[in-house]
């Protein structure tokens, strides 16, 4: 997955890209270099050698996290010099934060070099939550068109409604610029949950309020829900619901990620959003180019069978011109999955998470 070996690669990976004339999504394989962010297309589980476009990174400003589309909490905006918006998706807070962490940084550096004004963030230290109105913040995140969206989350089993993620809460809060960073704003949530406003939803938050000190009884986590005070009941109480379907998805979150994967009817290859659970073991994946939040297929772990497939030829059962890195799973129902990583090393973690819950 090189590009050309004379200009630095600092990052690359999967991204999920909105189309600039048609605004859906597309998985692609980003490559940051010093000065441009290029994007190239898969076909047939190998990518095109012709890049599909570039954006070029000098003067650009990245806006992270970006929460206006309601479906996709790992977005963020880069807007270039001349104002054209990209929308780019990660799979997981940490890779978004990673990405457009390593975008400022060079495009900083670009600054610096032309002599202009870096994209420096105020210290964190230099707090401003020492005069904020948590009413008035409150108010903001209960707004039914720009605050907190309610949704369903799960929990050991249990499917809890009119509800959201502590991450959510703290992602909204940069976001509004109403904390300058997570850790100001985790200080913030905190206020909220200490003074009523907010309350813990399930037993991951709950425990965290009673045991933890003060600074660390809201979570930045994507595990820990919460809600509006029980005095907010309008847009909706929180109830808990049990489904077969919500234990499958109620296990901890071991690996996410992006993986290509082979159909089994059409054998076409592709990009998937994969999810590896435990307690209880399942690996599910979903369509990154679609706003449903459920996944589009998954299997129980339990007797399944893992294993790497050599890179010299096309492996039985395998279709398509492949770029390599290919492993398979057999579930225990003798049905086949061939998937494939985008590097070597992503393939080896991939099959020793896997293992480890099998």
């Amino acid at each position: 997955m090189d590009t050309d070996k004379k200009v630095p690669i600092l990052r690359e990976g999967f991204l999920v890209k909105r189309g600039h004339i048609v605004h859906n999504w597309k998985a692609r394989w980003f490559v940051l270099t010093p000065d441009k962010l290029l994007y190239y297309k898969y076909e047939g589980g190998k990518r095109d050698s012709c890049q599909r476009g570039k954006i070029l990174l000098k003067d650009s400003v990245i806006t992270c996290p970006f929460l206006e589309y309601e479906n996709r909490p790992l977005v963020f905006k880069l807007q270039t010099k001349h104002g054209v918006d990209h929308f780019l998706e990660a799979c997981s807070r940490e890779e978004r934060d990673e990405w457009a962490g390593d975008i400022t940084a060079a495009v900083n550096k670009l600054q610096a070099t032309d002599g202009g004004t870096l994209m420096i963030q105020k210290d964190p230290a230099e707090s401003c939550l020492h005069d904020i109105n948590l009413s008035k913040v409150l108010d903001s995140m209960y707004d039914v068109h720009s605050g907190m969206k309610l949704s369903n989350h799960v929990e050991q089993g249990s499917t809890y409604s009119n509800c959201f993620s502590g991450s959510a809460v703290v992602d909204w809060l940069v976001f509004s610029q109403l904390a300058l960073t997570r850790v100001e704003a985790v200080t913030l949530a905190s206020a909220l949950l200490e003074e009523g406003f907010l309350r813990t939803v399930g037993l991951r938050s709950m425990e965290a309020l009673r045991t933890a000190a003060l600074s660390q009884q809201f979570i930045d986590d994507s595990t820990a829900l919460y809600g509006f005070s029980d005095s907010l009941k309008k847009r909706g109480s929180v109830k808990a619901e049990r489904s077969m379907s919500a234990v499958e998805l109620s296990g901890k979150v071991i690996k996410r990620g992006y993986l290509l994967k082979q159909g089994h009817r059409r054998k076409n290859w592709k990009v998937r959003l994969f999810v590896l659970r435990s307690e209880p073991d399942f690996l599910h994946y979903y369509d990154p180019t679609k706003d449903d939040i459920s996944p589009v297929g998954g299997f129980s772990l339990r007797g399944c069978l893992i294993s790497s497939l050599e890179d010299n030829g096309v492996p039985s059962g395998v279709k398509g011109n492949i770029q390599g890195n290919l492993f398979k799973i057999i579930t225990k129902s003798d049905t086949h999955y061939f998937i494939q990583a985008p590097t070597h090393q992503e393939k080896m973690d991939w099959i020793d998470a896997i293992r480890e819950q099998t």
